[in-house]
């Protein structure tokens, strides 16, 4: 019977804002502590903040001074719960506050289980912004420690994510030996008593989590798990730190996944184009050997998620996503149901390769820019209005005229509002950038 520490009704004392919180009802329990939603203000402006109550064993002055340490910093991107303002109690303890999640955002672990099917667009999204997230936290000279499965959240419909138990977070290389990590997780020096985390174990952790992501397996647990290669009591330390084997390392076979045990890792790793495969290759053979060197960069993944978005395509027959893989252009048998599926028109310019779909919008990233944002798109593929089959690209973007060129002595002017044809061979000035439309 789990006992709360905080009543409902119970007043927090918030320190930074001067003011009280009223505690409504527990939401859940971790390793350090109860969270609970709250209210702030009164009545008329109420607003509902998550708060993370300690137990005792972990509300230790380091933890205080730690908190207040990131308190005084702006959180590296939105995705980021970051810790508000340090709650106390008179009757002793404190914690933190943190905004509340919506209940569109699910655990990780919800996704291992299969209980929410994400498309894969939402899964390159959720890719993105963790990389670009842990990008930021590491550039502010921070890491994060503890990436896993249990403290990420992932909105199915969008992709969005969230990133909860911030107060994890350290100084990176001043990191204490408190917080180690996750089992499954933690980088092989940290498993094996070598190093703390720091932002270099971080990078293996998030290698971790991204492929359980896209393949809702593990990298490291296939036959050598199930077949009884590693029968010591301290199987963990083997398999994660000193034995580790990448169940699809092409130099070591010895650790292939098992098809009663790891059916999704066998099915799921040839969905996905070659650049992403590669990636995670680097991630569990030298990124193993060769923490300093080795391992995949966030900017690494998060480009490369960026690539996933832009060569998704649809099966005629079903309607399910597919890739189109550069590394084999030609065409594509859907996974799911077998129709082989053309590819639709492309766009290709000096950064890549955009799949131009019925619903394909473009970004600043797609045209030169240098920011990423998906808030608002600066282009859509739209059909023409009167002519069945034949599709154009409309100009979202107040600010700019485009100039397209046919190649056939015909160029025009693309104002916004306005669209130019996919046709073969067109090319078109977006600006900072030039494109191809190829057929």
């Amino acid at each position: 019977m789990t006992t709360e520490i905080l009543r409902p009704g119970a007043s927090i004392n918030l320190q930074a804002h001067r003011t009280t919180c009223v505690v409504e009802r527990r939401l859940g329990e971790g390793g350090q502590g109860e969270v609970y939603e709250v209210v702030t203000g009164a009545a008329g402006d109420l607003r509902r903040h998550a708060l993370k109550w300690y137990f005792p064993a972990w509300a230790t002055r380091s933890q205080w001074d730690s908190l207040q340490e990131l308190i005084r910093l702006d959180p590296p991107s939105k995705q980021f719960l970051w810790p508000e303002d340090i709650a106390v109690s008179e009757a002793g303890g404190f914690g933190y506050l943190m905004p509340l999640r919506g209940p569109e955002f699910k655990g990780l672990v919800e996704l291992m289980h299969q209980s929410i099917t994400p498309s894969f667009r939402a899964l390159a999204t959720a890719a993105y912004q963790l990389a670009d997230g842990f990008h930021r936290l590491h550039s502010i000279g921070l890491c994060y420690r503890d990436i896993s499965f249990g403290n990420v959240f992932l909105d199915e419909a969008t992709g969005n994510v969230l990133i909860c138990d911030n107060d994890n977070v350290g100084i990176d290389g001043e990191a204490a030996a408190g917080v180690l990590g996750t089992t499954g997780f933690m980088a092989p020096e940290v498993v094996r008593g070598e190093a703390l985390p720091t932002s270099t174990t971080d990078l293996y952790s998030l290698s971790v989590l991204l492929f359980l992501l896209f393949m809702v397996s593990h990298p490291l647990l296939g036959r050598r798990e199930t077949g009884g290669q590693i029968t010591d009591p301290h199987a963990d330390k083997q398999l994660y730190g000193d034995q580790p084997v990448f169940i699809w390392d092409p130099a070591d076979d010895t650790n292939r996944p098992d098809p009663d045990v790891h059916r999704n890792a066998i099915v799921y790793w040839g969905l996905y184009p070659k650049a992403l495969r590669d990636l995670f290759t680097q991630a569990f053979t030298a990124g193993l050997r060769d923490p300093q060197n080795g391992r995949v960069r966030e900017t690494q993944w998060r480009d490369l998620a960026l690539d996933l978005r832009d060569v998704i395509h649809y099966c005629p027959g079903c309607g399910n996503e597919n890739f189109w893989d550069r590394a084999d252009p030609a065409g594509t048998r859907c996974w799911r149901c077998g129709t082989t599926i053309a590819p639709p028109p492309r766009l290709v310019t000096r950064r890549g390769v955009v799949l131009l779909n019925h619903d394909t919008k473009l970004y600043p990233h797609h045209i030169g820019e240098t920011r990423r944002d998906f808030a608002r798109p600066l282009a859509e593929v739209v059909r023409h209005p009167s002519r069945p089959g034949v599709t154009g690209l409309r100009n979202l973007d107040a600010n700019r005229h485009w100039r397209a060129d046919t190649g056939a002595g015909s160029s025009f002017a693309v104002p916004p509002g306005r669209s130019c044809t996919l046709a073969a061979g067109t090319t078109v000035d977006f600006g900072p950038v030039q494109a191809v439309i190829e057929v």
